[in-house]
C-alpha cells in the first residue's frame, strides 16, 4: 500500500487578534515583555485564539478530500499550512510530491503585465520551467477562455477572468498534489464543467486533491472523503454525503434558521418531515420521485387569511427552483384560533436534476401580503441520477427514431 501523499498530524495553529502599537512608548515595553516571558505552545495569551486545534487527516494518492464548514471554521488555514505559507503551532503537516495550489488564484499576478506575461510569471512561481510553460501556453489560454484578451494587462480583467487564468495555469502544472480553495465559485457553467473534468482526470492519474468549497454539491460529486470543521475542530470525517448532512443539521451553523420574521408573530412553523408516499423518511431520491412534505404549525394568537407554502433552492448556486403557496394551489386562505396546532401535507414530484436542494417553509398573511414566518432548511433533499443532464428540470424525456430513409430516397424527395 502506497504512503499517503498528505499527512496532517494533530495540527494546531493559533493567532493573535489585531495588536496595534501607535508609538515607541507602547511598542518597546511590549517587545521586552514578550522577550523575557517564557512562551508555551499549549497556552493562550491575551488576544490569542486557536484557528485550528488538534486536527488530523491524511490523503492517499488518487483521493479527493473535501473540507467543509462555516466561515471561520479554519478551512483556509489548513491550506495555508499545507502550502507552508504558515507554520503549525503544534503538530506536523507533510506533503509529498509536486504541489499545485489554488488558494488565491490571482495572488501571483502583476496587474501591469499582460495575461501572457503573467502565465510565465505565475508558472515560475508554481515551479514550472520556461520551456514547459512555452509548450503548454496555448492549452492554458484555451482552457481559460481569455484568448481575446491575452495581450491585455490583467488589471483590466474581471475577477472571473483572473480566476479562470489562475486555475488554467495550475491545471497544466502536472502536480502530484492539488490544493484548491473555492475555484468552482467563479466562471460560467462551461468553465466549471472543464474544471470538474480536469479534476476528475487528476484523480484518475493518481493526483491527491484537497478541495475546500461552500459548493456542497461539488464536494459530494468530486470527493471521496470529507472533513467537517467548525471553530477549528474536526466534527466529522466521513463520506461526503454524511458530512454534508451533519453540516446542514449542526446547530451552530443552522441556528434558528428564521429569515426576518418577528418572533412574536401569531403563527410559527414548529416542525416538518419529508417522506415518500408510504411515510418513510427520505434524504436522497431519483428524479421524478413522489414525495410528501408535512409541515406543522402553531398559532400563538388567533389569525385569519393564512396561506402556507414552501420553496426549494439549489445549494450549488442558491437558485430558486420552486416557490408556491396554498392559496395559489386552490386552498382558500383560512383562520386559526389561539393555541391551535395544525399540519399541512404537500404532495409533489422531484422533477429535478442531480443536486442538493434546501427547502424553505413560509406562513403568509394573504390579506396583509406579508410573511408571518419563514424557516430555512425545513428539509434537505438530494436528487441523484444515473446519467447527468444539463439544466434544472427533469422532463422524463423519451426518444425514438420514427423514420429513416436511404440517401437515394432522400435525393428523390429533394429533386421532386
Amino acid at each position: 500500500m502506497s504512503s499517503p501523499a498528505i499527512v496532517f498530524d494533530r495540527v494546531s495553529k493559533k493567532f493573535r487578534r489585531g495588536e496595534r502599537h501607535d508609538s515607541l512608548r507602547d511598542l518597546i515595553p511590549s517587545i521586552v515583555k514578550r522577550g523575557f516571558r517564557p512562551r508555551m505552545a499549549d497556552m493562550l495569551e491575551q488576544q490569542e485564539f486557536w484557528a485550528l486545534e488538534d486536527v488530523s487527516f491524511d490523503v492517499a494518492p488518487g483521493e479527493a478530500l473535501g473540507i467543509i464548514g462555516p466561515n471561520g471554521a479554519g478551512k483556509s488555514t489548513v491550506l495555508k499550512l499545507l502550502t507552508r505559507i504558515l507554520k503549525p503551532t503544534r503538530g506536523s503537516c507533510l506533503v509529498r510530491g509536486r504541489v499545485g495550489a489554488l488558494i488565491e488564484v490571482a495572488a501571483g499576478f502583476h496587474g501591469d503585465l499582460t495575461g501572457r506575461e503573467n502565465i510565465y510569471l505565475q508558472g515560475a512561481i508554481l515551479g514550472m520551467k520556461r520551456a514547459e510553460i512555452a509548450r503548454k501556453i496555448d492549452a492554458i489560454i484555451d482552457f481559460a477562455g481569455v484568448e481575446d484578451f491575452i495581450e491585455t494587462p490583467v488589471k483590466r480583467y474581471s475577477s472571473g477572468m483572473n480566476a479562470r487564468l489562475g486555475f488554467a495555469i495550475a491545471a497544466h502544472l502536472d502536480p502530484e498534489v492539488l490544493l484548491i480553495d473555492e475555484v468552482l465559485s467563479v466562471g460560467d457553467r462551461a468553465f466549471q464543467a472543464r474544471c470538474v473534468e480536469r479534476m476528475a482526470a487528476f484523480l484518475k492519474n493518481g493526483v491527491s486533491v484537497v478541495f475546500i468549497s461552500h459548493n456542497l454539491q461539488a464536494v459530494q460529486e468530486l470527493c471521496t472523503r470529507c472533513v467537517l470543521l467548525n471553530r477549528g475542530r474536526v466534527l466529522k470525517i466521513d463520506a461526503p454525503d454524511a458530512c454534508v448532512s451533519a453540516y446542514l443539521n449542526h446547530s451552530d451553523d443552522r441556528r434558528d434558521g428564521r429569515d426576518g420574521a418577528n418572533p412574536h408573530e401569531s403563527v410559527r412553523i414548529v416542525g416538518a418531515s419529508l417522506t415518500d408516499p408510504f411515510g418513510q423518511s427520505v434524504t436522497a431520491v431519483a428524479p421524478g420521485a413522489p414525495l410528501h412534505l408535512v409541515v406543522q404549525y402553531e398559532a400563538r394568537r388567533a389569525a385569519a387569511n393564512l396561506s402556507c407554502g414552501f420553496a426549494a433552492f439549489r445549494q450549488a448556486d442558491n437558485l430558486c427552483v420552486f416557490d408556491s403557496y396554498t392559496h395559489v394551489l386552490g386552498l382558500r386562505p383560512f383562520a386559526v384560533s389561539a393555541g391551535e396546532r395544525f399540519a399541512i401535507r404537500f404532495g409533489f414530484r422531484a422533477n429535478l436534476l442531480r443536486g442538493v436542494y434546501d427547502i424553505l417553509g413560509h406562513v403568509y398573511d394573504a390579506q396583509a401580503a406579508r410573511h408571518l414566518d419563514q424557516l430555512r432548511r425545513l428539509g434537505v433533499l438530494t436528487v441523484a441520477e444515473e446519467f447527468s443532464h444539463a439544466g434544472i428540470a427533469h422532463l422524463s424525456l423519451e426518444c425514438a427514431v420514427v423514420s429513416r430513409e436511404t440517401s437515394s430516397a432522400a435525393a428523390a424527395l429533394i429533386s421532386a
